[in-house]
């Protein structure tokens, strides 16, 4: 069955929606202006009772079926920009210097809010849909603060759903599989305490650049000697701080960087080895070393059953011949993954087109997309509750 008629009849005015949350860009639980927004749509759409200030500014919306009680299946979309200047030039660029919506919120937001009003006009279901608005999906864990503030429990959710949307994946076509679908984005900070002096006589100092360029090195051996070959591991150094002229070695260097693994067996061998390795390699230096080790959201983990029931909704709106059961999982994380652990659920790609990378200031969401995304909600909400 191809996209709904009256997900394609909403298509301008969630385009609207979109493009004017695209403007204006919130960052991380700083999204007053846009829970503002999603909560007074909801009331216009009649949903039944909208919560604000779930996880500080979250909104959640209950629409209850006609079909009379029954269970509750949570969507959730995320409402957070991203701290970056927008190189688009579309018309509906973002009018804050230094935010933008890189990632896509601004279409998932606008999406659920599209089939919120669909589900508040129809209730052709049991129970109630939550859809829920989270923020500070960016770094802030907001997915927690939401959990940690009763989500699951208050609004009594059975099941959980989310959506991201993909570039490279074209536009009507999804991407789902089960188990790990996206990686755990833990990060570390080493910093190497050593002896500074004359860079003209290094034999008098302990060099910690010396020692921090060897350590890149050596970590590397992580992926490539310690893990399963067939286990993915990425451990990237992003940053080396040392140094302040070109004739002093310094006290100290400080390294940063991040590892994604799919699984809590391989999180635990990284950090493990990264320890070891630093401790080992700085200390036959004569050096010192502290480690700050942050562990991020977990692996955002598919539930089987649940994939199934994501998968046969998509394949309702776009074919089987246009879902793909077995995507490569992605290694970027997602605090979706606090939601999982809590409920069985199922998070899936939507396709984005060939548009420019996830995080990039050149982004834009493909607004054909919409009434995909605003069918598949649908879909799956009907499918899960009854019709």
């Amino acid at each position: 069955m191809p996209i709904l008629n009256r997900a394609a009849e909403l298509q301008g005015e969630v385009t609207a929606w979109r493009r004017h949350l695209h403007e204006n860009p919130e960052i991380l639980y700083d999204v007053e202006g846009t829970a503002a927004f999603v909560a007074e749509k909801l009331a216009a759409f009649g949903v039944d009772e909208i919560v604000t200030g779930i996880g500080r500014t979250g909104v959640v919306g209950i629409i209850r079926g006609k079909g009379g009680d029954g269970r509750t299946i949570g969507l959730r979309a995320d409402m957070d920009a991203l701290p970056l200047t927008e190189l688009t030039g579309k018309d509906w660029a973002s009018h804050t210097p230094g935010r933008m919506h890189a990632c896509g919120h601004d279409g998932h937001t606008a999406m659920l809010l599209g089939a919120a009003k669909y589900l508040a006009e129809t209730r052709n279901f049991s129970g109630n849909v939550a859809v829920i608005f989270q923020p500070a999906e960016e770094g802030g864990a907001g997915a927690l603060a939401m959990i940690e503030d009763g989500l699951m429990e208050r609004f009594k959710v059975d099941e959980v759903y989310g959506m991201h949307n993909m570039p490279g994946i074209p536009v009507g076509q999804f991407a789902i599989r089960k188990g790990g679908i996206m990686a755990a984005p833990d990060r570390f900070t080493i910093t190497i305490t050593g002896r500074g002096g004359h860079a003209a006589q290094p034999h008098k100092t302990i060099d910690p650049i010396f020692i921090g360029a060897q350590l890149v090195g050596s970590l590397q051996a992580i992926a490539s000697r310690n893990s399963d070959p067939v286990r993915s591991v990425v451990l990237s150094v992003t940053r080396f701080d040392a140094g302040t002229t070109h004739n002093i070695i310094p006290d100290q260097a400080v390294l940063m960087g991040t590892v994604r693994t799919l699984s809590e067996e391989m999180r635990d061998l990284a950090e493990n080895r990264i320890r070891q390795i630093v401790h080992g390699l700085v200390g036959a230096h004569a050096a010192d070393a502290t480690i700050d080790y942050e562990r991020r959201c977990p692996v955002t983990v598919n539930h089987d059953q649940a994939t199934q029931h994501a998968a046969a909704a998509a394949t309702d709106v776009s074919g089987a011949a246009n879902v793909d059961t077995e995507v490569d999982p992605s290694m970027a994380g997602e605090d979706f993954a606090f939601m999982l652990k809590r409920r069985p659920g199922a998070f899936i790609f939507i396709g984005n087109g060939d548009t420019a990378g996830l995080h990039n200031p050149h982004y834009d969401f493909d607004d054909e997309a919409i009434a995909y995304g605003v069918s598949y909600w649908i879909r799956l909400a009907e499918q899960r509750l009854g019709q």
